[in-house]
């Protein structure tokens, strides 16, 4: 079943065009990466889903309901977590979370929220007092007080320490385990390989790839071999290829190789080190990451092009 389902969503201001021919899916229960640069169109598509901006055309249902005229049914199952929060910073963390919880009809304690975000020795303590990650805890709280079926996560751990934002994963796999569908944005591309069942790149409104984080990244065949060159050798001497590029750093010259047949390059260099006495220091292998991925799909951000979009 399908939770999200958009088929050729269109959102034009004049003769800008944010969103063009959009359609994609999101399954029950999965959690999918919405990406993009500032001004991609994915914070649009994304208001459109949640109810809060009108689309020029297109079907978009969810949860089975339009979100243009959702209403208090749609708020009622969903939870949003904004990149920016809004909360009033003279009230206590208890008392944010049951002003938040009192607008749905089914919600968790104060207890269990702060348990799930790790804020219980603050929960009587006013927003205004706690850290810039703390203040992040508190709105993925809110985003999850009203037990939501599907939560969008905007750009969810800005401000975490590395233990805060492997709890929030944590945190974020729980729910999902328990059923609820997760749509995030982030501009941390290893919490979209950590988190994400799958994901679509947006560029200027289109969708330009779409798939599980290891689809993508196996569909850029290119591995980096790097090591150290031993002082004053011969790269030909290492059968080394003739398009290797080499960085100097302190002294020291390393090269890189890049190739769609790591095995036989990696075996021909090493063996040719091996037969002339030398010893390969350095020696790394690497494939693609998803941020690589990421910015040969989606490119540079073109200068002046809109931040929100």
């Amino acid at each position: 079943m399908s939770a999200i389902r958009i088929s050729g969503l269109r959102k034009t201001y004049g003769d800008n065009v944010a969103v063009d021919d959009l359609s994609f899916e999101v399954a029950e229960g999965e959690v999918y990466g919405l990406l993009g640069h500032n001004g991609a169109g994915k914070s649009t598509t994304i208001e459109i889903m949640e109810g809060h901006r009108e689309r020029t055309g297109g079907e978009v249902s969810v949860l089975g309901l339009d979100p243009a005229d959702g209403g208090r049914e749609l708020r009622d199952r969903i939870g949003i977590v904004l990149q920016t929060s809004g909360t009033d910073v003279e009230l206590t963390v208890r008392e944010t979370i049951e002003l938040y919880g009192s607008a749905y009809r089914r919600r968790r304690t104060v207890d269990e929220v702060v348990d799930l975000v790790g804020l219980e020795e603050k929960v009587d303590a006013r927003v205004a007092s706690l850290s810039g990650g703390q203040k992040r805890r508190l709105d993925l709280g809110l985003g999850i007080v009203g037990y939501p079926e599907l939560l969008f996560l905007d750009e969810p751990t800005t401000g975490f320490d590395p233990a805060a934002r492997r709890r929030s994963w944590e945190m974020i796999q729980g729910l999902c385990s328990l059923g609820t569908t997760v749509v995030l944005t982030t501009h941390y591309l290893d919490e979209a390989e950590q988190l994400a069942d799958r994901v679509g790149v947006m560029a200027r409104g289109k969708m330009v790839a779409e798939g599980t984080p290891a689809e993508l990244m196996s569909a850029s065949p290119t591995t980096t071999i790097s090591f150290e060159l031993p002082h004053e050798v011969d790269p030909d001497a290492l059968l080394v290829p003739a398009t290797a590029t080499y960085e100097q750093s302190g002294g020291a010259t390393t090269c890189l190789i890049e190739t769609t047949e790591p095995t036989r390059v990696l075996a021909e260099v090493m063996g040719a080190a091996s037969s002339r006495g030398y010893e390969l220091t350095g020696i790394s292998v690497r494939r693609p990451s998803l941020e690589d991925v990421f910015l040969g799909l989606a490119g540079e951000r073109p200068e002046g092009e809109e931040a929100s979009a």
